[in-house]
């Protein structure tokens, strides 16, 4: 009996330390995740408090608190220039709500082909365009401008923009085709008897089942867009077609004087739409991202 009491007092010993060593770990993980945080919101952190100060006190101050709020920065950055940052930002969010818009419509009808449609060489166009992910976009640079410029569209927001009207992102049908495989096919044949056509079958069914890759697809599509440097310095010349990032840009001079406060004033208004799409929207975007490629 002694024996049997000694064995149980043991058991429960070895769990209770396994039960703190399980708190002692969760512990020192939350500690390190909470650095690592820091360490990533220092940037921003410092960008925001840089961006009430002036020119010689970002070089030497090191802080992320803010010593006064004074919006002065702010006012002086948003005409700094000699087009308004309002421009700018017009400018993007015009392209980046066309490019939702785009990848939206033809990259959903190209997905819903691939899954529900069959047509000659199905697997192969698959394939391909699943291969073009792996092709830089630097490595095409060159032929698309050339064949742009012959096209007149160059400082315009046609290369741009028109590209996403013809589902040029595989990325995005790739998503969208995973997810319509798990849309039940026994509801395209109940539609079929009920005498619907595959664009009924499209818009009747697919879409409303497909909100929350949809979602994503706009998510990603805005924020991408938004965020993009390299398309409009490319294709644009045109100081007032200049998007947001080539306007953060210009207040950096190639001579060496450099608007500082301007530009981090200014790079603060640029993530507001970004933080609050995210803020706003990180349920769908989650939502979309986790069901994609799960059997239901």
């Amino acid at each position: 009996m002694t024996r049997v009491i000694k064995i149980k007092t043991s058991v429960h010993e070895m769990a209770g330390e396994s039960a703190k060593k399980r708190r002692l770990t969760k512990v020192m993980l939350h500690i390190i995740l909470m650095l690592i945080s820091i360490i990533m919101l220092y940037p921003l952190l410092w960008m925001f408090a840089s961006s009430f100060r002036s020119n010689g006190e970002i070089m030497n101050n090191l802080s992320v608190i803010p010593e006064s709020l004074n919006p002065k920065n702010y006012i002086s950055g948003w005409h700094a220039l000699k087009v308004s940052f309002g421009t700018f930002a017009w400018n993007s969010l015009l392209i980046s709500v066309l490019t939702v818009i785009g990848n939206i419509m033809t990259c959903s009808v190209t997905a819903f082909a691939f899954t529900r449609l069959n047509f000659w060489g199905k697997k192969f166009w698959f394939a391909l365009m699943l291969g073009t992910l792996m092709i830089p976009q630097h490595a095409i640079l060159i032929p698309q401008y050339i064949m742009f410029l012959k096209m007149n569209w160059i400082d315009t927001y046609l290369p741009l923009v028109v590209p996403k009207f013809l589902a040029a992102d595989a990325f995005f049908i790739f998503l969208m085709v995973q997810f319509f495989r798990q849309i039940p096919r026994e509801l395209d044949e109940a539609a079929v008897m009920d005498g619907c056509g595959p664009w009924r079958i499209y818009f009747k069914i697919m879409l409303p089942l497909s909100l929350p890759v949809l979602a994503t697809t706009a998510i990603f599509s805005f924020i991408w867009t938004w965020g993009d440097f390299f398309g409009p310095l490319v294709y644009l010349n045109d100081i007032n077609s200049y998007t947001i990032q080539l306007g953060l840009r210009s207040f950096v001079d190639s001579t060496g004087v450099s608007d500082w406060v301007g530009l981090f004033a200014m790079s603060v208004l640029s993530i507001l739409p970004v933080f609050l799409i995210f803020l706003f929207c990180q349920r769908l975007l989650i939502e979309g991202v986790a069901t994609t490629g799960m059997k239901r």
